[in-house]
């Protein structure tokens, strides 16, 4: 059975890693998925040709950045003219700089912060306008478990991923009353390319921390993001679900 038969999902940052598994996930389950990624056309291009192929629906790959207004407002405006509307949002766009307070540059912050959470807000008020027109949608916004915990040497990312999960409960309350839901999901240790080049002392030290002792699959989140913009979750807004196999558990 496919879930979201007939609707149209917009997914940043979607040419790798988690982004790519949300991609894939949305389009199995009959989505048309537009995605964007800022490098690596080539791999992009790959994704949605991939995707298109096996689940038989539209899948477009579109270089922007999210964290610049204009592009964001763009690919919104392209996304409806195309499709006609928008059901599912998913901020799934990050970055990592990592380092020190001390050591840590104002450029690196305001790179991680840009990335992370102003392409929130951004594509976030793009979207909302076809939205309340259309008195539905799901959005959804990844956050992290260390925006709950927080993590020595990332500040700015524990910021940025910390503010995801108060701009989805402002949203959440804001948009309510016009059917739009807003949640977010913490992703705990997820095995991605940026995993792989961890040795393998460090990963299972992580491992070892997490209560069901293994890394969690980009299938792990995608599947929550299906349940969040599905209508099996039309109850659901303002929440954050950890996806962390209970390494974190309030």
């Amino acid at each position: 059975m496919k879930l979201l038969e007939g609707k149209v999902a917009v997914v940043t940052g979607g040419s790798r890693g988690i982004g790519k598994g949300i991609v894939n996930k949305l389009a199995e389950h009959g989505a048309k998925v537009v995605f964007t990624y800022v490098s690596s056309e080539s791999a992009a291009n790959a994704v949605a040709e991939e995707a298109a192929s096996k689940y038989g629906v539209e899948v477009v790959a579109v270089k922007n950045d999210a964290a610049d207004p204009a592009q964001a407002e763009k690919l919104i405006e392209d996304t409806v003219s195309r499709f006609g509307r928008i059901d599912i949002l998913v901020n799934n766009a990050g970055i990592t700089k990592d380092n020190l307070l001390m050591r840590m540059s104002e450029a690196d912050w305001d790179a991680v912060i840009n990335t992370n959470l102003k392409s929130l807000f951004n594509m976030t008020k793009a979207v909302q306008r076809t939205m309340l027109k259309q008195r539905s949608g799901s959005i959804i916004n990844l956050s992290s478990v260390v925006g709950r915990s927080g993590n020595a040497g990332q500040a700015n990312y524990a910021a940025s991923k910390a503010g995801a999960i108060g701009f989805t409960q402002a949203i959440a309350r804001e948009l309510g009353s016009r059917n739009i839901r807003c949640n977010a999901i913490a992703p705990g240790f997820i095995e991605t390319e940026m995993t792989e080049k961890l040795d393998e002392q460090t990963r299972n030290g992580w491992i070892q921390n997490i209560p069901l002792k293994r890394a969690g699959t980009t299938e792990d989140v995608a599947n929550t993001v299906l349940f969040l913009g599905s209508d099996l979750s039309t109850y659901i807004s303002g929440q954050t679900i950890n996806v962390c196999g209970a390494m974190l558990t309030n």
